[in-house]
């Protein structure tokens, strides 16, 4: 339930990782909001369905515009907005079976587009909304509860996917890290072009893996999550592979090509070519 909402019983379980993204994405829309010297109202939220999709009833302070679309179709919806108002921040909210399940087939069309929106992604491995079932990012072999006997399928790599298909900014980060996060969120969104952030963040009552991420000394765990080293150059496309397959969960940039044009500008170049036909012209044509 929120102020925003009050009529609805919108929540998340407690110690969910989407707290922290939720934190993140205010600063971060703050953050461009001082920067760019624009209302608030110049942001839209494009959420689809599951516990990230929450998000745009659950932000707090001054309120972006916000629309929660259906299932796995964030992308369409988005590049929609920005057709229409290409003047528009557009930022996705989505799940990782939200977004790379039924909404995969959208990202490499968008990729290939170099759409001018941000997308975070917030990956707790499971369909959380829906009591745990197992998602492309559940481990393989997991028993969940779609899978007792164990998932079949391989775990799906987001990072090595978006780098494949041609996204223009990747970043990788963990929900426990909200400063970061948010600058990194800020970043993405200054990005011209395809930007997706994608998030660790656990679900504390399907599959919790805050321990693994940050790791356990006493236990003898080993963190999954690592920072990419400062020397890293993210406009390398081969260091950028070299990072996703090193395995784990990397916090940082892995890869962002500021040098491509963007879906807009291509939008813009055609229209410096192309010519408006005036209706009376227009109806002249098809007289006899």
């Amino acid at each position: 339930m929120s102020v925003k909402n009050p009529e609805y019983d919108f929540k998340w379980c407690p110690g969910c990782g989407d707290f922290g993204v939720r934190r993140a994405l205010e600063a971060a829309i703050e953050q461009r909001r001082l920067e760019t010297e624009t209302p608030i109202e110049n942001n839209v939220i494009v959420a689809g369905i599951g516990c990230s999709g929450n998000m745009v009833h659950l932000l707090e302070g001054p309120q972006p515009y916000g629309l929660h679309g259906i299932h796995g179709r964030t992308l369409p919806i988005a590049l929609g907005v920005k057709m229409g108002r290409p003047d528009l921040n557009v930022v996705v909210v989505a799940g990782d079976g939200d977004f790379l399940s039924i909404g995969g087939e959208h990202i490499a069309p968008q990729a290939a587009r170099n759409l001018d929106v941000t997308v975070v992604i917030m990956d707790n491995g499971v369909y959380g909304l829906t009591k745990g079932q197992s998602s492309p990012t559940t481990k393989f072999n997991e028993i969940t509860s779609s899978t007792p006997y164990g998932k079949t399928e391989a775990q799906l790599n987001p990072l090595s996917l978006y780098l494949t298909l041609g996204v223009s900014y990747i970043a990788s980060h963990i929900s426990t890290k909200v400063r970061d996060l948010g600058t990194t969120i800020a970043d993405a969104m200054n990005h011209e072009g395809f930007s997706i952030v994608h998030v660790q963040s656990p679900c504390t009552t399907y599959n919790n893996t805050f321990q693994e991420l940050k790791g356990n000394v006493r236990r003898g765990i080993p963190p999954l999550a690592w920072d990419i080293p400062e020397h890293h150059d993210p406009s390398d496309y081969e260091a950028a592979h070299e990072i996703v397959n090193q395995g784990g969960v990397p916090v940082g940039v892995i890869y962002k090509d500021s040098d491509r044009p963007s879906f807009q500008d291509g939008i813009d170049t055609i229209n410096t070519k192309s010519f408006s036909r005036q209706v009376e012209n227009m109806l002249d044509s098809y007289a006899i």
